[in-house]
């Protein structure tokens, strides 16, 4: 589905431009920490996919080494000097990487951790440093960065809209709605709290019934994300559908939020009585707000903090 095949009219409060990060490339951030000594870093680097080795550890009769996915990639053969590879294990090499304690490869993104050479691959899979994928939905991005980086791709490469405020009012318009499934759109990230969080729309098939659906997800970890709750609202003719809910992690893709139910989920019928008119038309108006939950020591529960 196309997107320019969709009207948003949006209206937020505090909007502020100058708000937004201007980065232009991916840069680190945080404390780094000492990277491994390079000899050993390039010792056990392989020189095909530029990865580290783990055991199995192979090696040609030349003593040239690869690490054991490369080994089926190069077809038996060794990339370094072509001689046949054969089942020869570099043992040596093996011992050394068992015997390392190494820094996280996210080091320099600012992960401070060090760990055992098996224990490492297991951590980095799920480290809090590692980059972010891009959440624009409606395409397969392949671009990863921190959320400053992420931020600016969104506004630069994407198009997104981006307004500064705790509040939104959204109006969905489509001239045949019938025509709308499987349609998926990012509209806006927003900018409270210090923090950026996107607003999804899709329309889908569930079940047998063509549904719409909106949610939040936040540009951060899941951890962080707890502290948000956010709220959305759709209604006309004195009746409303309210959704309230804690915003999902952009580690989570907008696939995973929507088949979850995630979210404010507006059968179509309802979306067209709604619109009003003769229903044939979709004239959707949605609103919503974002607050952050603060403790409060003395009661030991959470209270709702809003935008000043």
């Amino acid at each position: 589905m196309e997107v320019d095949s969709i009207e948003c009219v949006s209206s937020v409060d505090g909007m502020d431009e100058e708000a937004l990060p201007h980065h232009s490339s991916f840069k680190p951030h945080g404390a780094a920490v000492v990277a491994p000594a390079t000899s050993v870093h390039e010792l056990l680097e392989c020189p095909v996919c530029t990865n580290s080795m783990y055991p199995p550890i192979h090696q040609c009769q030349n003593g040239h080494t690869l690490c054991s996915t490369c080994k089926m990639r190069v077809q038996n053969r060794c990339p370094t000097c072509r001689q046949e590879l054969g089942d020869i294990r570099c043992l040596a090499l093996e011992k050394v990487a068992e015997s390392l304690e190494l820094p996280c490869k996210y080091y320099a993104l600012g992960c401070p951790e060090i760990f055992p050479y098996y224990s490492k691959l297991k951590h980095e899979a799920q480290c809090n440093h590692r980059p972010y994928n891009c959440p624009y939905a409606g395409s397969e991005c392949s671009t990863v960065g921190d959320i400053p980086f992420l931020i600016t791709h969104l506004r630069d490469d994407h198009k997104v809209d981006m307004h500064t405020g705790c509040t939104f009012n959204h109006r969905y318009v489509k001239s045949n709605p019938r025509e709308v499934e499987n349609a998926t759109w990012m509209l806006t990230v927003f900018n409270c709290f210090g923090q950026y969080f996107c607003l999804h729309f899709e329309a889908f098939q569930l079940g047998m019934a063509p549904v719409y659906m909106a949610f939040l997800r936040f540009m951060g970890d899941e951890n962080e994300a707890r502290n948000f709750s956010y709220s959305l609202e759709v209604g006309a003719n004195g009746r409303k559908l309210m959704w309230e809910g804690t915003p999902r992690s952009i580690r989570d893709g907008h696939r995973k939020v929507r088949d979850s139910h995630d979210g404010l989920i507006i059968q179509r019928n309802m979306a067209l009585f709604f619109s009003g008119g003769d229903r044939k038309g979709l004239k959707l108006r949605v609103t919503g707000r974002i607050w952050k939950e603060q403790q409060n020591s003395d009661a030991g529960v959470c209270m709702p903090k809003h935008c000043s």
